[in-house]
């Protein structure tokens, strides 16, 4: 198969599945004639890719929480890279998931020498494990990295890199009509205090942290009736998030993305944070969306006993929110490892609600960190492809 025309482009979670689809959309106005392959989630393959297998065999987060499942991924890599390498596309395009994907470009690079590679988002190595940028510069050529400060950690090893900034800072801003109709069709008066719940996208994810949630739910409904609840669902995680809520207060308004079309989905998604007075989330991209949305938030997360031990030694940072990263502030509460508890979580969702002046300030910084994305300049699912199409064109 001739490979002028044909990418390989490779995301493991939704949010990689966001990265990859914009990538998609400004390679499409940029050579309409691209072909695409691979394994993706619903964005992508609205945007022409035909998945290998389902993306959810790859959603999983956690070092303890991979073991049981390495026999299945470890096949999945095999796959991948052996599509990739006998398909020798222009490029393969491994998006974020490095531990999945950098394995898949590191096989197919041994089996294809020649084969061009494209990590889409660099590796944390500013986190933690910094001596991966060493080990991926020998099969990866090339980076295109989220954040401002990440390429001289990818170029110092040997890789060419690009800043190319985060799809979300052009995401369509919820109108007030948009927001009104919102909170009209679900029954939500204009004045009534509306939070966010976003328990996180993959499955393990939602069996860890949803316990902890529903349980700082039911303490925030004890003292704030008043408040309702909106859990915009994953659409790999919809039917046991929908099992789930049933028990919990307030009768939550699930948003389940299965109903209609990727699209609407998603435009749903972002007039139900904008609608939204606070919201209350595991940690992830989903703090980019919250203060896209201009909505203030709270953060939480928890791995298993094994996965935190080893984290807590090896992390070199004090936050894991993205938000507080960017901007150099704390500004975002988050509460992790075992601080990850209702009661906290409760109080600190209270006393946001509660503070006028805090809410604020959040958004604010959000504002900045969205800035630092790339927001007024080009859209960066353009300047993504651009780079793409640029390393295609080098010899």
């Amino acid at each position: 198969m001739s490979a002028a025309r044909h990418l390989f482009l490779i995301a493991g979670e939704p949010s990689g599945d966001r990265l990859g689809a914009s990538l998609m959309a400004g390679l499409k106005r940029l050579d309409p004639d691209l072909q695409f392959h691979g394994i993706g989630g619903h964005l992508m393959q609205a945007q022409g890719l035909h998945s290998l297998f389902p993306m959810s065999d790859l959603s999983v987060m956690g070092i303890a929480e991979v073991l049981p499942r390495l026999p299945k991924l470890l096949r999945r890599v095999r796959e991948a890279a052996t599509a990739a390498s006998d398909l020798n596309p222009a490029a393969l395009i491994t998006i974020d998931s490095p531990d999945f994907c950098l394995r898949v470009a590191a096989r197919a690079k041994v089996a294809n020498p020649g084969l061009k590679t494209i990590h889409y988002v660099a590796p944390t190595v500013w986190a933690w494990r910094p001596e991966r940028a060493a080990k991926m510069a020998k099969y990866i050529g090339h980076v295109l990295a989220l954040f401002p400060f990440e390429p001289p950690f990818m170029q110092v090893e040997g890789m060419g890199c690009d800043f190319v900034g985060h799809p979300v800072v052009a995401d369509p801003v919820a109108s007030k009509v948009d927001i009104g109709d919102f909170r009209a069709s679900h029954g939500i008066a204009q004045d009534a205090p509306l939070l966010a719940v976003l328990p996180g996208s993959r499955q393990g994810e939602i069996n860890r942290i949803g316990p902890v949630f529903a349980a700082a739910l039911e303490l925030i409904h004890a003292k704030r009736p008043d408040i309702r609840f909106v859990v915009p669902a994953a659409t790999n995680v919809a039917q046991n998030l929908k099992a789930m809520i049933e028990s919990w207060p307030a009768a939550p308004i699930l948003l389940d993305p299965r109903e209609m079309s990727a699209d609407a989905a998603e435009a749903r998604k972002r007039v139900a944070l904008a609608a939204s007075d606070l919201a209350l989330a595991a940690s992830g991209t989903v703090s980019l969306e919250l203060a896209a949305a201009r909505t203030p938030m709270v953060i939480a997360y928890k791995f298993n006993w094994l996965t935190t031990r080893i984290l807590k030694r090896k992390v070199k940072v004090d936050t894991a929110t993205l938000v507080n990263l960017l901007t150099e502030t704390r500004t975002i509460p988050e509460f992790l490892f075992e601080n990850c508890t209702p009661s906290k979580i409760a109080d600190a969702v209270l006393d946001l609600m509660n503070d006028k002046n805090a809410r604020l300030a959040q958004v604010a910084i959000g504002d900045q960190a969205m800035v630092l994305l790339g927001k007024g300049s080009q859209d960066p699912g353009l300047r993504a492809a651009r780079a793409v199409l640029d390393v295609i064109a080098t010899p």
